[in-house]
């Protein structure tokens, strides 16, 4: 078109030419668009009949401008558009290039057929200032200009989150980055089992796996070194951590709580070396959570002074036992203590089952659970007892005992109490499971959050690619669970904390509040990891780039050590029994003030002023977002007791009526965690000195408690606790988090000081 005669002879014609290109640069000219074209044609008296006929041309579908044409055209408008710093318009573009092909001069023809030609422009639909970058070679947006900033001192951070444990996690974590920790592939299910195992004895040779254990027993006496120690190395493998735990914590912590001196002197040094490898045998078929309910047996003999252990039928058998497949020589076995054929219920026992070169005893029978779906370097088996005989001695008897008349002893005489105080001590499993699954989540975030942060999609018209995580959607996948990743990793520091110092009139609140940590951290484990894999698209789905093991070992974290649903109701009836204690121990005094705090309430919090406030210095105070969580946790917990009372009092049995308020309870868990973790997270923000990590912090707290607000808009708009106007000011508010923590997203993840071995993602490997 530019080089044709009839355009020389008439150079303002190539004031089309931009027009032109930009509807033709999709291939596709719509009739809507030829038919404005063809009106704005018409309507130049400006133009002669031949000059219109030939402009008609250029915009038949029957006769599209071929390749070279389309380029030609490009390319010249390119060179042009170049030329300019001054902001441009297609209209602008096509007065420039026919005033240069003009021999300089423009006339008044074009001058006058500017209003209509930006008149067509903006018809066609056309943003000016947009359409103009398909001449340019790049321009800067907000969003692309978004990236990593390192606001805040990334060893800091560090040091904020291990505490005082820093020393024990930096030589796990050196110790895992050794050459001889390298992964192995799961395919071979023999050499990983071995591997792992000998992970552990590398791991126990450093004084590691004793490190919770008396020092007179050869152990460290150190319970919170040892919730560290399961946290790092879970970093590397989630098998190993397993196996750790189940070899030091589950076998040795029940031989150490529910047994006496006897028992650690003869079994806890041994453990600890992993001289004597051992499984916990708590679990059988027919009962998983109900541990009051299983059926395996321990009738006492006294005339021969020993216990008969036994599987009554197949589905009392002991499942899913870690160690039991390949490895363990004893175990821990709960089963129903029966003296002269009364039972006086669960008791623990150690019971061997292999001798020192492997070879499983008389009595005992054992299967290998064979491949699971992850933590395929733990050997799972199941165990049948057949009238198994062991001495008195290997009676745990710290809670219970047989006296040498032959008689049932307890320095608890409450059947209910002393059953729930020997799973009380075991309460250390709910702790390092859901740390070790938040180690997972950090893992998972850290790959997902470098590999958006390097790959580039898409990007402006004629602009550059963008990294993913400039996307505001990519920000709300992982944004908000990155802030909970930290939440959790102070509330569980001060579940820790609260258990190592326990009283024992705080065991019943230390046990829920383990049992709802558990559940809350181990579902948003299954939540963030499955986002992390979709994040990273076709790359997370690979082997190579770790998620799917991670996410195949910690999905049974929901389940193993308690299924959440059920821990949720546990945490539940634990805050039902201190409500009821509450008014039990009312006196009008105290009624009054239970009174005057709901009044309160009503005034401070639920007034037409507050519940539509949506001010940014209102939604950010952490004073307004605690409350509004203790708020829904009291009245959650107020209408669950209501409602449960008047079913009782109707008439209904108290199981039933447990049963139907079943989802009731979970959401009095839920409710109760919430506000726990935002509590410690609150706390953790006005404790750090450092500047810029208390800035990103509590940025990083306010994203964790708007999110949960968000997540439960509904029930906030249902109670009157907010208006429309202020929820959807949350949501504005949770997305602007989301982009300012973004520029904070690697820094964040660095703090973790994940080893790079550890980490072994092809796509998480830094580009600079």
């Amino acid at each position: 078109m530019i080089d044709s005669p009839i355009v020389k002879s008439n150079p303002k014609l190539l004031v089309f030419v931009p027009l032109f290109y930009t509807v033709w640069s999709d291939s596709v000219l719509t009739p809507s668009e030829i038919s404005v074209l063809e009106g704005l044609l018409t309507s130049q008296d400006w133009l002669s009949e031949s000059e219109r006929k030939f402009l008609l041309s250029k915009i038949d579908p029957a006769n599209p401008p071929g390749f070279e044409e389309l380029n030609s055209w490009k390319s010249t408008l390119q060179q042009l558009a170049n030329q300019s710093t001054a902001p441009e318009t297609l209209v602008n573009l096509g007065i420039r290039l026919a005033a240069l092909h003009g021999n300089g001069t423009v006339s008044d023809v074009l001058e006058k057929a500017r209003p209509t030609l930006s008149k067509i422009e903006a018809s066609l639909g056309f943003i000016s200032h947009e359409a103009i970058f398909n001449f340019q070679p790049g321009h800067k947006t907000i969003t692309s200009e978004q990236g990593t900033h390192y606001t805040f001192d990334v060893d800091e951070m560090a040091r904020v989150l291990d505490g005082d444990q820093s020393e024990i996690i930096r030589k796990v974590k050196t110790l895992i980055s050794d050459p001889e920790f390298a992964y192995v592939g799961p395919g071979d299910l023999d050499l990983y089992r071995k591997q792992v195992l000998q992970w552990c004895k590398f791991l126990a040779q450093q004084g590691y796996g004793a490190m919770a254990y008396p020092t007179e027993y050869g152990g460290g006496n150190n319970m919170a070194a040892y919730f560290a120690i399961m946290e790092t190395l879970s970093y590397h493998d989630l098998s190993l951590v397993v196996k750790f735990g189940v070899q030091f914590g589950l076998w040795g912590m029940s031989v150490y709580f529910l047994g006496t001196e006897k028992h650690h002197r003869k079994y806890l040094k041994d453990i600890g070396t992993l001289e004597l490898p051992g499984c916990f045998a708590m679990t059988e078929t027919n009962h998983g959570s109900n541990v009051k309910g299983i059926e395996t047996t321990a009738t006492y003999d006294h005339t021969t002074q020993s216990f008969r252990i036994n599987t009554p039928h197949e589905y009392a058998r002991k499942e899913y036992i870690g160690n039991a497949a390949c490895h363990g020589q004893m175990a821990t076995v709960f089963a129903k203590l029966v003296i002269d054929n009364k039972d006086y219920g669960v008791s623990a026992f150690v019971v061997p089952l292999r001798d020192k070169g492997g070879k499983v005893l008389p009595g005992v029978k054992i299967k290998d659970c064979g491949r699971k779906m992850g933590l395929n370097g733990v050997d799972n088996g199941v165990i049948y007892f057949d009238h198994v005989v062991i001495p008195k001695e290997n009676m745990l008897d710290r809670f219970s005992s047989v006296n040498d008349n032959g008689k049932f002893e307890s320095p608890i005489p409450s059947d209910n109490r002393r059953f729930f105080t020997m799973l009380g001590t075991l309460v250390g499993g709910r702790i390092g499971i859901p740390r070790s699954g938040n180690a997972a989540s950090k893992s998972g975030l850290t790959i997902a959050i470098r590999y958006g942060d390097q790959r580039r999609q898409f990007g402006p018209e004629g602009g550059t690619e963008v990294p993913i995580l400039n996307y505001r959607t990519h920000q709300r996948r992982l944004m908000p669970l990155l802030a909970n990743s930290y939440a959790l990793h102070f509330a569980l520091n001060y579940l820790t904390h609260r258990f190592v110092n326990r009283k024992e009139e705080e065991m019943q609140e230390i046990e829920a509040l383990a049992a709802g940590l558990k559940a809350f951290a181990t579902w948003n484990t299954t939540a963030t990891l499955q986002e992390c894999r979709e994040a990273c698209g076709g790359k997370g789905y690979l082997s190579e780039n770790r998620i799917e093991i991670l996410k195949n070992d910690t999905d049974i974290y929901t389940t193993f050590e308690g299924d959440n649903t059920v821990l949720l109701q546990l945490v539940a009836k634990s805050r039902l029994s201190e409500f009821r204690q509450e008014f039990a121990n009312m006196n009008v005094f105290t009624m009054l003030n239970y009174v005057a705090d709901k009044a309160k309430t009503g005034i401070t919090e639920m007034n037409p002023i507050i519940i539509r406030n949506t001010d940014d210095a209102h939604l950010l105070d952490a004073e307004f977002q605690l409350n509004a969580f203790r708020y829904r946790e009291r009245d959650i917990l107020t209408s669950a007791a209501k409602r449960i009372k008047r079913h009782i009092e109707s008439g209904m049995d108290s199981f039933d009526a447990m049963n139907v308020a079943q989802q009731h309870l979970v959401e009095v868990g839920l409710a109760y965690v919430e506000r726990v973790i935002l509590e410690q997270f609150i706390q953790q923000v006005d404790k750090t000195s450092n500047a810029g990590c208390k800035a990103v912090l509590k940025k990083l707290c306010d994203l964790f408690a708007l999110s949960q607000l968000h997540k439960n808009k509904g029930w906030y708009l249902e109670q009157g606790y907010m208006e429309g106007v202020k929820t959807k000011a949350i949501r504005k508010m949770v997305n602007q988090l989301c982009w300012e923590i973004r520029q904070d997203a690697v820094p964040l993840t660095d703090a973790f000081k994940i080893p790079e071995s550890c980490l072994a993602a092809p796509i998480a490997m830094r580009t600079t």
